[in-house]
């Protein structure tokens, strides 16, 4: 009976994981979203439930403490329970991530800048996170490198999209009329450049989702740095 109830535990735990996953995206949409459509009432809802994700970060995280202190798992077993520990703390750094989208777009001015292609990374960045999810609910070691061999492409596109946005700032201070306009255009030119970051940040968090599993699979370090 114990033994039964230890792997219902490990069975819950996996798919509490993947729920929180998948609330992560769910928010990481709507904050892009947000983002591109400037939305202010969908950008406030991102903000708002923040908390939510928080709770479930905290909820799994006692989850994995007690099942270390408790069961004392060994083997893959041990390993399982450390890379989902490990996991849920880069899901709710992605939610982060998804709030300050949220906070970029109540900041945002309406100058128009080459934005286009920022939303395109976005997009990209969010499917490696579903990708990643997926790698983890299925024990799938080559969908992990996958998403890793992914990971310079996002920054190739993230650094393509940053100097757009500086080339539409030259462009577009030349016939600023006045210090109030470039001023105003320089605080846009500073929230893209920060979004570009965060959507690459959101790329390294999927790929810390797919280094963890591919230890959690095969015992293989290789992707953890």
């Amino acid at each position: 009976m114990a033994r039964r109830e230890y792997q219902e535990s490990l069975e819950t735990l996996r798919s509490e994981v993947e729920a929180m996953g998948e609330l992560v995206v769910e928010r990481l949409d709507r904050g892009l979203d947000a983002l591109e459509r400037k939305d202010v009432d969908a950008a406030e809802a991102v903000i708002e439930g923040d908390a939510e994700i928080n709770e479930a970060y905290l909820d799994l995280e006692a989850a994995c403490i007690d099942l270390f202190a408790l069961q004392q798992p060994v083997a893959s077993d041990l390993r399982f329970v450390a890379a989902s520990f490990k996991i849920l703390t880069d899901l709710e750094r992605i939610g982060d991530l998804a709030t300050n989208f949220g906070r970029y777009t109540l900041a945002a001015d309406r100058q128009r800048l080459p934005e286009d292609d920022v939303y395109d990374v976005g997009s990209d960045a969010r499917d490696m996170v579903v990708d990643a999810i997926d790698a983890y609910a299925a024990e799938d070691a080559a969908a992990c490198r996958e998403i890793a061999d992914r990971d310079d492409e996002i920054d190739t596109l993230c650094h393509t999209a940053g100097d757009r946005v500086v080339r539409g700032l030259i462009e577009q201070q030349a016939g600023a009329d006045d210090a109030w306009s470039a001023e105003r255009l320089l605080d846009d030119v500073s929230r893209l450049l920060l979004t570009i970051r965060d959507i690459e940040r959101v790329a390294d968090h999927a790929v810390n989702v797919a280094a963890r599993t591919l230890y959690m699979i095969d015992n293989d370090p290789e992707l953890i740095y």
